[in-house]
C-alpha cells in the first residue's frame, strides 16, 4: 500500500458514513458502494446521508458512488466493510471478483450468522483473503460524535504492522487519534461480546436497577470477555485498554449505543420484534449473542452475562427472573 492506494467503504449507515467524514479529512477521493441506487441519488443532492448523520456534509466531488460491488471492489486497494454483519452474506452474493490481494477491513462489530465466524476469518477461509491482508477498526467510537467532531479514539488491527499503522494515519485527524495492535482475533472478539453485554446493561436499566449495580456488571463482563477471548485467542493483551475495556464503557453506558437502547426496551416489557420495529436500527448484540452462544457450546468458558442475555432474548424468559438470577452469580 501507498498514497495512491484507494480506499472504498460498503455500507450506508451510521458507522461507514463516519468512516467516510474520517477519511476525507486525509484523502483525496473515496469510493463508496451503497446497495440503494436512491440513496445515492439522494446523497448527492444533499451533499449528505439522507438518512444518517445527516449533520455530516461531504465534498460529492471526492466520492465515487455505485451501486455495484463488483466496480467498487476492482476499483479499490483497500475495502473498508461497515454493514451490519446479519447482512454481510447478502451483499457479498453479487461479488464476482477475486478479494485475494484486497486489503480488507472488518469495521462491523459483529459475527456472520450461521458461520458463527468473525469477521476477519470468515474473509479467510471464504474468500482466500491472507490474515495479513485482513484488518480491525474497534472503538471506543460512536458515529454521532463523530459527526460533532468530538474527540474520539480508533483502535486499528492487524498481523502486519505496516498496513495497521497506513490505515490509522488515514483515520487519524484533529478529532480523531489511534492506536495500532496485532490482536485482530481480541479486539473483534470484544467489539463482539461489548454489544451483548450493552443489551444486559439495558435490560437492568429498564428493570430500574442502578448505577450501583451497573458498575457491578461491567467491572464482571471485562472479567468475563477476557476469560472468552483468551480461551479462544490466548496471547497477550491488556484487556483493560480502550479497545476492549473502553469500547466495553462506552457501548454500555452512552445514549448513542444501540444495543443499550434495545436493551432497555426489553427491560421495560417489549417483545423483541416490538423493540427492533421501533428502533429502525440493528442491535447487533441480538444476532452476535447466539452466535457466541454456539461458540462456547464448544469452548465452555464461564459466561453469565452472555447466557443471561441469550436466554431472555432467545428463550424468553422473564428479564426479570434471569437478571435476578444473575445477580447471584456476580461479585
Amino acid at each position: 500500500m501507498n498514497e495512491s492506494s484507494k480506499i472504498a467503504i460498503i455500507g450506508g449507515g451510521s458507522w461507514a458514513t463516519a468512516i467516510a467524514k474520517i477519511l476525507m479529512e486525509n484523502v483525496q477521493e473515496i469510493n463508496w458502494y451503497m446497495r440503494n441506487p436512491d440513496t445515492i441519488k439522494q446523497f448527492k443532492q444533499l451533499s449528505h446521508n439522507p438518512r444518517y448523520i445527516t449533520g455530516a456534509e461531504f465534498d460529492i466531488g471526492k466520492i465515487h458512488f455505485t451501486d455495484n460491488i463488483d466496480q467498487v471492489v476492482l476499483n479499490s486497494d483497500i475495502i473498508i466493510f461497515a454493514i451490519p454483519s446479519a447482512f454481510l452474506k447478502n451483499a457479498l452474493k453479487k461479488l464476482t471478483v477475486s478479494l485475494e490481494n484486497k486489503f480488507i477491513v472488518s469495521a462491523i462489530k459483529g459475527i456472520v450468522p450461521d458461520e458463527n465466524q468473525i469477521i476477519g476469518e470468515f474473509f479467510n477461509e471464504k474468500y482466500n483473503v491472507p490474515l495479513d491482508n485482513i484488518g480491525v477498526i474497534s472503538g471506543p467510537c460512536h458515529a454521532e460524535e463523530v459527526a460533532m467532531e468530538r474527540l474520539s479514539y480508533l483502535t486499528i488491527s492487524c498481523t502486519d504492522a505496516k498496513k495497521a499503522r497506513f490505515l490509522a494515519l488515514k483515520l487519524e485527524c484533529t478529532y480523531i487519534k489511534t492506536t495500532v495492535t496485532e490482536d485482530i482475533y481480541g479486539t473483534e472478539y470484544a467489539a463482539v461480546l461489548k454489544n451483548v453485554i450493552a443489551i444486559a446493561a439495558g435490560i437492568c436499566h429498564g428493570l430500574r436497577y442502578g448505577d450501583n449495580f451497573q458498575s457491578v456488571l461491567i467491572s464482571n463482563a471485562i472479567q468475563e470477555i477476557k476469560r472468552f477471548v483468551d480461551t479462544v485467542h490466548p496471547i497477550t493483551r491488556d484487556i483493560k485498554s480502550s479497545a476492549y475495556l473502553g469500547d466495553l464503557l462506552v457501548t454500555c453506558y452512552s445514549q448513542f449505543s444501540r444495543n443499550r437502547t434495545f436493551g432497555t426496551m426489553i427491560g421495560k416489557g417489549y417483545t423483541v420484534k416490538s423493540a427492533q420495529l421501533e428502533m429502525h436500527m440493528i442491535a447487533e448484540g441480538y444476532y452476535a449473542v447466539s452466535c457466541i452462544k454456539e461458540i462456547n457450546d464448544v469452548y465452555k468458558v464461564h459466561m453469565p452475562i452472555t447466557m443471561a442475555v441469550y436466554n431472555i432474548l432467545y428463550e424468553r424468559i422473564s428479564p426479570a427472573i434471569e437478571i435476578k438470577l444473575l445477580t447471584e452469580d456476580l461479585r
